[in-house]
């Protein structure tokens, strides 16, 4: 049995402000290390029922995780590999499930003072079949073209709701709330205990996959005229006014082929 672990760090507790979720920034040393003992915990819960355990760190250059800090055994994927699968490069069939650390509220929501989608600094919202899109469900939808469900997923409150409404079965755990400019934290090592308790009660659930739709609407709100212009340029893609760019795909996979080649990301 093989779980894949997709791991960022705005969701992770304490963490408030994008200083902290910079390399150099204040507080980033601190986040990296809660960061890793949350991923940590996931995986002891992996291991003691039996899993082999494969992390994508996939926040900010994806070099965030102390390795020193994992159990043996487990493998880290660190940087990036040039693929659309972004922070679940890696991922195949193979796998039995995935579990998601440290997830943030999507772009255009207001649950998190750092909530976004992808780059903050590039999107006012994206959304998929009418829906405001997460990163978790961009990376959910890679996962089920895997055929591999989504089990298990921390982060703040918002984020949580989300997953737990479109995704049922899926297993959640709180780290914070967001409220305005500010986060209201359980303590680190609460989170930490919760997690491993969360990951082990999601594999064992057997949440089942979600359907594959026929079609997938990516509606893409520019903050910048000029980026919009850009991506209207994809085969396909259509340029609805002066920030909004649409495309439809058929598939999980040309979606989100379609979607690094129109972002740049």
């Amino acid at each position: 049995m093989k779980l894949f672990i997709s791991a960022d760090m705005e969701g992770v507790a304490g963490v408030t402000n994008w200083c902290e979720t910079q390399y150099g920034g204040q507080g980033y040393e601190e986040a990296c290390h809660q960061m890793t003992s949350e991923v940590a915990a996931a995986c002891r819960a992996a291991i003691e029922l039996g899993y082999e355990v494969v992390i994508k760190d996939g926040h900010e250059n994806a070099l965030n995780i102390k390795q020193t800090m994992l159990p043996k055994g487990v493998q880290l994927i660190r940087g990036w590999m040039s693929s659309p699968a972004s922070m679940m490069a890696g991922l195949d069939d193979s796998f039995d499930a995935v579990a998601y650390i440290g997830y943030h509220s999507p772009q255009g929501s207001d649950t998190s003072p750092l909530a976004h989608t992808i780059r903050h600094d590039l999107f006012h919202w994206i959304k998929i079949n009418g829906e405001l899109t997460s990163e978790f469900s961009l990376n959910a939808l890679w996962a089920a073209a895997n055929k591999v469900p989504s089990v298990f997923l921390s982060g703040d409150n918002g984020m949580c709701e989300i997953a737990k409404k479109n995704y049922p079965g899926i297993v959640t755990v709180a780290t914070k709330t967001g409220i305005g400019n500010a986060t209201w934290n359980i303590h680190p090592e609460e989170a930490v205990e919760r997690i491993e308790e969360g990951v082990q009660a999601g594999l064992k659930a057997g949440v089942a996959l979600i359907p594959i739709k026929d079609e997938y609407k990516m509606e893409i709100h520019f903050k910048d005229h000029q980026h919009a212009r850009s991506a209207s340029w994809y085969p396909g893609a259509f340029q609805m006014d002066c920030n909004t760019v649409i495309y439809t795909a058929k598939t999980p996979e040309e979606l989100m082929i379609a979607r690094i080649f129109m972002t740049g990301i």
